[in-house]
């Protein structure tokens, strides 16, 4: 899979800050951007774990509202909810605390509210477009949405219609900063951790093999998956190793970094549509299905997913280049240990997902456009339905 040598490629994030306690610096960055009313988007959780109480201290009278009744996937009437919530306060920045659906909602929220008091719509025509409601981004999971442009909404359909989980990208919700301090990530409960991070190791594997690759997105892929390797299950034996959340969160970062700046394929639109439709975790269903789609795709990105099991660790360079196809083979072995190890769901049945249901997520899939970027073409839903049956 040779990748061109003419490309181009975009850094979206304007500002990382990166550190153990950077959270305290959280006032001086929305006072360098000019941010004086600022709404917290988060879930409950962030309350029960001590985060928002910090955010509080540290930002002082510069929050005016909190939203901390995030739902995953991003459900469409909550946006609206948030934006009312800044409409009444007169925000003019808005934080995502958390995971992906939290700094969804950031994004989602922030690009709404200047459509709304412009009147017009707000999509960036160039990557460099500045949003008038910048986001910042303080994640405490592993889901790498902080360093990209996009964010996904789910909508209520006809009756009788499963949700349907939209996917925008827009240069103006990346970030304007994303702020890493692996302390938050401390008491991230073993499950979360273990299934925010394999999607962080899809980001990366999805990343090496993507039509749109190019030498800089490729070389942040190895590294994520190089760092996650090591850092993963030692995150997920113990929480408090601080030393391992930090490498886990780098590797997080790049895997963002690297997922901004190409096209997702198979995996990430079944991952969507599946979590819109029936509501389950995004990790749980990267767990279960990232095997599969290896798998399917081997026969045409055999020597991509052969380099992302050198970087994890499951062949030699020798085997790699010798036999890609086992190299393959190989990456899809190590991702089916961790998964076991770290006892997440092996099966779509254990998510609840009902063997009835998978002809029509099948033609939901095929409908999402991140299916039309798949490496390996798919020629119909019956493709999808095969594979979805084979991971039920």
């Amino acid at each position: 899979m040779d990748q061109s040598s003419t490309f181009t490629y975009t850094f979206y994030a304007e500002e990382v800050v990166f550190g153990v306690g950077t959270l305290a610096r959280l006032g001086e960055v929305t006072d360098r951007h000019g941010l004086r009313r600022v709404l917290v988007c988060t879930t409950p959780h962030s309350r029960g774990r001590g985060h928002l109480d910090r955010i509080e201290a540290t930002l002082g009278d510069r929050l005016v509202a909190i939203y901390e009744g995030v739902r995953p996937h991003v459900p469409q009437s909550q946006v609206s909810e948030a934006v009312s919530l800044a409409s009444q306060h007169t925000v003019d920045g808005v934080i995502g605390l958390g995971g992906g659906s939290s700094i969804g909602m950031a994004k989602a929220t922030g690009l709404a509210l200047e459509e709304l008091r412009t009147g017009r719509p707000a999509r960036a025509g160039y990557p460099t477009d500045q949003p008038l409601v910048p986001v910042i981004a303080i994640p405490s999971t592993y889901s790498g949405s902080e360093m990209t442009p996009i964010y996904g909404v789910t909508y209520q359909t006809e009756e009788g219609e499963p949700p349907r989980k939209v996917t925008v990208t827009d240069a103006k919700v990346t970030p304007k900063v994303s702020l890493y301090d692996p302390v938050l990530t401390l008491d991230l409960p073993p499950a979360l951790t273990a299934g925010t991070g394999i999607n962080a190791i899809a980001h990366c594997i999805e990343a090496l093999y993507s039509i749109s690759r190019n030498p800089v997105s490729s070389s942040l892929a190895r590294s994520g998956l190089q760092v996650m390797a090591e850092a993963l299950p030692r995150c997920y034996r113990a929480g408090d190793d601080l030393a391992a959340r930090t490498d886990m969160l780098m590797g997080s970062f790049l895997a963002g970094t690297a997922l901004s700046n190409v096209a997702m394929g198979l995996h990430h639109g079944l991952c969507h549509v599946l979590g819109g439709a029936t509501g389950v975790a995004h990790g749980d269903v990267n767990s279960v299905l990232l095997p599969h789609v290896i798998r399917f795709n081997l026969e045409a990105t055999a020597p991509a997913l052969a380099e992302a099991a050198l970087a994890m660790g499951a062949v030699s360079a020798a085997a790699a280049r010798e036999d890609p196809q086992e190299g393959g083979l190989a990456a899809a072995g190590r991702v089916i240990g961790w998964v076991r190890e770290m006892h997440l769901p092996e099966r779509l049945r254990d998510l609840g997902v009902s063997e009835a249901d998978l002809p029509q997520l099948a033609n939901l899939a095929m409908a999402n456009r991140t299916i039309q970027n798949n490496p390996r073409p798919i020629r119909d839903s019956a493709e999808i339905e095969a594979l979805l049956r084979a991971a039920w």
